[in-house]
C-alpha cells in the first residue's frame, strides 16, 4: 500500500488532451506499483489507487 506521503508532488501528470486552464481532468503518477489518480482541481484531496492492469483496461476503454 502507498500512502499519500509516498506520492511525489512533482510526479503528477495530466493528459495531453487536458487544457491548461484548470479544466475537468485527473492526474496520475507513473512508475509506481499502483497508479494513483487524483482530481486536478483538488490536489490536496484524496487519491484513488488502481492496479496497473485495471488502469490500462480503463484507459483503453475510454480511448
Amino acid at each position: 500500500m502507498i500512502s499519500a506521503n509516498d506520492l511525489p508532488e512533482g510526479g503528477w501528470r495530466s493528459s495531453s488532451y487536458s487544457s491548461s486552464n484548470g479544466g475537468n481532468c485527473v492526474e496520475v503518477v507513473d512508475g509506481l506499483p499502483v497508479v494513483p489518480v487524483r482530481d486536478s482541481k483538488a490536489k490536496e484531496g484524496p487519491a484513488l489507487s488502481f492496479g496497473p492492469v485495471a488502469w490500462s483496461v480503463f484507459v483503453d476503454s475510454v480511448k
